[in-house]
């Protein structure tokens, strides 16, 4: 009797041991599927779309919203939505419109959830426009911002006099994606002055296309004088910072005088760029014939000309063209407040004595250049 006892617990202890045997082996069964499938899904490859899905989904005539900046340091500054008729836009605007609002998507993933994108890639600028600060460049970009195959950084990068040290995968990092076609460019006009900025720009690509938009230099350093007046207000007078007090010469270390030396300027990249890789835009110009101007850089550019009289229309309040309404817009593009200040009253003997400094610089740099601009006329 004892005995059948203990073969009776020995076989509820076999048994049991075998359930757990079981249930063991299962769990193991269990866990390598599930990593089995984890793996797989991991390296499993990320849809790309064709063009038919990204008509179905993107209409050609949505809003080409720049919302999106290339790196957080340039976040805050806004951009505006550009949108033209049909006529305009090619069919790859309805692929450019893809790429925007994927990206868009993938900086709200950003916080630690990676994003893949397949549309566009992010490569060095083509172009950049490389001066002259109060010239008239953000005027320039902004027009050609309209055409669809040119993509451009709406805020200034700065990396080859700023920020060089970071290196240009973080540049290229900051650029916007582009599709087969478009043309990646950026704009900082403190290029043109920087004497570091040719050897640097030749050393990413020596072919790189170079614009240099250029304004009387008495008008231009006037222009500079009142931008940062309105963000001093103590600024001493443009006479005091314009000559030197003891002999009241032209104090070229200013820098509102030194930037419109463009002779001695161009010298610099010359040195690294032939003249053919040059297009000078005429501020002047763009203000008063800007189709004729842009039509000047698209062909540069090797561009369709796309953008024409039938986008601009005349602000008077402002002084400068602006962008028509585009459709579905409720008010026309015009450049900031920032854009268009009234200037202060300089003596005028001041200003001559700036013309007759600038005159021989002038006519060097239209020699140079092959273009009369008529700043002496």
């Amino acid at each position: 009797m004892g005995s059948c006892s203990v073969c009776k617990t020995r076989f509820n202890f076999g048994k049991a041991l075998s359930k757990v045997s079981v249930c063991f082996t299962m769990i193991v069964i269990f866990t390598y599927f599930f990593y089995c499938l984890t793996e797989f899904c991991d390296s499993a490859p990320r849809p790309v779309y064709d063009r038919q899905f990204l008509n179905r989904h993107y209409n050609v005539m949505d809003v080409i919203d720049d919302n999106l900046r290339p790196s957080e340091h340039l976040s805050q500054l806004p951009e505006t939505p550009t949108r033209w008729n049909s006529t305009v836009l090619s069919t790859r605007t309805a692929l450019t419109v893809a790429v925007k609002q994927v990206e868009g998507v993938g900086r709200q993933m950003s916080d630690g959830i990676p994003v893949s994108n397949t549309f566009g890639s992010k490569k060095f600028p083509q172009a950049i426009i490389i001066g002259v600060k109060k010239g008239g460049t953000r005027a320039l970009l902004e027009f050609l911002r309209i055409h669809p195959d040119l993509r451009a950084v709406g805020a200034e990068p700065h990396f080859f006099d700023r920020f060089f040290d970071k290196g240009l995968e973080w540049y290229r990092n900051l650029m916007p994606r582009t599709l087969e076609g478009q043309i990646t460019m950026e704009k900082t006009p403190s290029y043109f002055v920087t004497k570091e900025a040719p050897r640097r720009v030749c050393a990413m690509n020596c072919r790189t296309k170079l614009i240099v938009v250029v304004r009387d230099p008495v008008t231009r350093a006037v222009s500079d004088y009142t931008q940062t007046l309105s963000k001093n207000p103590g600024l001493p007078t443009f006479q005091n910072l314009a000559l030197k007090n003891a002999s009241g010469l032209i104090d070229t270390s200013w820098s509102a005088v030194h930037i419109g030396l463009y002779a001695k300027h161009l010298e610099n990249w010359l040195q690294h760029f032939p003249l053919s890789h040059f297009l000078f835009v005429s501020g002047e110009r763009l203000v008063s014939d800007p189709a004729g101007e842009m039509g000047r850089v698209q062909d540069f550019l090797g561009l369709k000309r796309v953008v024409s009289d039938k986008h601009f229309y005349f602000n008077q309040t402002k002084g400068f063209p602006c962008l028509k309404k585009p459709e579905g817009s409720n008010r026309p593009r015009c450049l900031g407040k920032s854009k268009g200040r009234p200037h202060p009253q300089i003596p005028l003997d001041v200003l001559q004595k700036l013309r007759h400094f600038y005159r021989p610089f002038n006519l060097q740099f239209y020699q140079i250049t092959g273009q009369d601009f008529g700043w002496d006329s």
